[in-house]
């Protein structure tokens, strides 16, 4: 029981959707506010099947392909670095989601990887190696934190109506901030452990 609630707690802050709350509402703050919660629902069940399929053949596919767990990491902040560079400086239209109005993301960048990112996936991994009998327990701990989290991004439309566009984007280069800094640590722990092994 200790176990599923320490892997239910790190799984959900590693999801961060308090921290991700921003950038969702960014990127689909042109779009209707019913159709942002099916774009929501949708990318997270997406990110939800992609971070079980990993659970279960993250480390078979990684042989397969001959990837190291650190390129995940690596390449992961790469994109999360250009994402950030976009939410620091939007483009003339203003519109700093990448997305033109009334175009939906699909699968980029909100199932993958502000959800199922590098590093969910590399914890998936090391939980799977702490406990190697207990799946069970891992795909409990991950659909709770999971459903928080799809709990908190619901919620995108009251932070909009309570914060408004400029709020919004204030948060929004807040994070591109942020995103700055945490792409850059992602990058540097690939690098150092791939200079490790």
């Amino acid at each position: 029981m200790n176990e599923m609630i320490s892997a239910t707690i790190l799984l959900f802050l590693i999801m961060d959707p308090i921290g991700n709350l921003p950038i969702f509402m960014s990127i689909l703050k042109n779009l209707n506010p019913n159709r942002r919660q099916i774009i929501i629902i949708r990318e997270m069940i997406i990110a939800l099947l992609l971070m079980l399929s990993f659970l279960f053949i993250g480390e078979h596919i990684l042989q397969f392909l001959n990837l190291q767990t650190e390129t995940v990491s690596i390449s992961g902040g790469i994109v999360l670095f250009l994402i950030a560079i976009k939410m620091i400086f939007p483009n003339q239209e203003g519109n700093t989601s990448g997305f033109a109005n009334e175009e939906e993301p699909f699968l980029v960048p909100l199932a993958i990887p502000l959800v199922a990112g590098p590093s969910i996936l590399a914890t998936l991994l090391l939980l799977h190696h702490q406990y190697p009998n207990d799946t069970n327990l891992l795909i409990v701990a991950l659909i709770i934190a999971w459903g928080f989290s799809v709990l908190i991004l619901m919620l995108s439309n009251l932070f909009s109506r309570l914060l408004g566009n400029k709020g919004i984007n204030a948060l929004e280069r807040l994070m591109g901030l942020l995103l700055i800094m945490i792409s850059t640590q992602m990058l540097l722990d690939g690098i150092r452990n791939y200079l490790h092994t």
